[in-house]
């Protein structure tokens, strides 16, 4: 009988899987592979136990730029707006479903705007039985980056982050994995040459003023803001590890799942 590892949360970010400098440009080959890194995890692990996000990159990020939706959603044009985002967020979200199945995986998907709602910016409401109960059907559950109706602000945006946020101290992950273009968490950015290995509470601080924004259009937040959240992370669930790291690298993706130390550790505890 296979024992079932701890769960897993795992963001493909839309850096990775999109052209962020060119709007509506999709990654296809790259995301083909990662799907394919993933199955093969699986099938190293059976008991590997995943739950799947991945941001909107160069689709849903444009039009939520123009719209100012994440900060609310009032009027008309605001409304279309929200929208337009959906509809660019639900067709990347349609692209990575697509390479999931090619890859032969049991993917099944939990759009955030027809499930969740939100409060300020924050999941406020979001039934999670069924995804619950996909996980125990041996499931991969799928979210991503989306719009979300909003008691305070009408509407706004939920990234991955958010959904995570929610699912912590919900589901109880052992690990998660923020997989993107960047190796981890540099020291010296933007010259990009020595690589944070591990950052927790204490040791924050010390790197904080290094920590970049993103390149390209991001709504939702760079680097410091994952950092950020990371921590928040760790220190809600004693225990959790959170790696920030590229996935770019032909089998790097497999190998993070698989265990391998990659990127960037964040934890509560003391430095290793």
């Amino acid at each position: 009988m296979t024992t079932s590892s701890p769960l897993t949360l795992v963001k493909l970010g839309g850096s990775l899987i999109t052209d962020k400098t060119r709007p509506h440009t999709l990654r296809a080959g790259l995301l083909a592979r990662l799907a394919q890194e993933i199955a093969a995890a699986r099938r190293a692990n059976p008991g590997l136990r995943l739950l799947l996000g991945h941001g909107s990159g160069s689709f849903g990020h444009v039009p939520a730029q123009k719209y100012a939706t994440r900060q609310g959603v009032h009027t008309g044009e605001e409304w279309q707006g929200f929208v337009e985002v959906w509809r660019e967020a639900a067709a990347l979200h349609r692209r990575v479903m697509d390479a999931l199945a090619a890859a032969d995986l049991p993917a099944l998907s939990f759009p955030p705007s027809a499930l969740a709602t939100a409060r300020d910016g924050a999941v406020s409401a979001w039934d999670l039985a069924p995804l619950v109960a996909a996980l125990e059907d041996g499931l991969l559950p799928v979210v991503y980056g989306d719009v979300a109706f909003d008691t305070a602000r009408g509407g706004t945006i939920l990234s991955t982050e958010d959904l995570f946020t929610h699912l912590v101290p919900s589901l109880r992950p052992g690990r998660i994995l923020l997989a993107g273009l960047e190796a981890g968490v540099w020291a010296d950015y933007p010259a990009c040459t020595r690589l944070v290995s591990q950052i927790t509470p204490s040791s924050y601080p010390q790197v904080a003023e290094a920590l970049g924004g993103s390149h390209a259009t991001d709504v939702t937040g760079g680097m410091a803001s994952k950092v950020r959240l990371a921590l928040d992370w760790a220190q809600a669930l004693p225990g959790l590890e959170v790696r920030i790291f590229s996935a770019q690298t032909p089998g790097s993706l497999q190998a993070a799942l698989l265990g391998e130390p990659m990127g960037t550790l964040i934890t509560a505890g003391q430095p290793a």
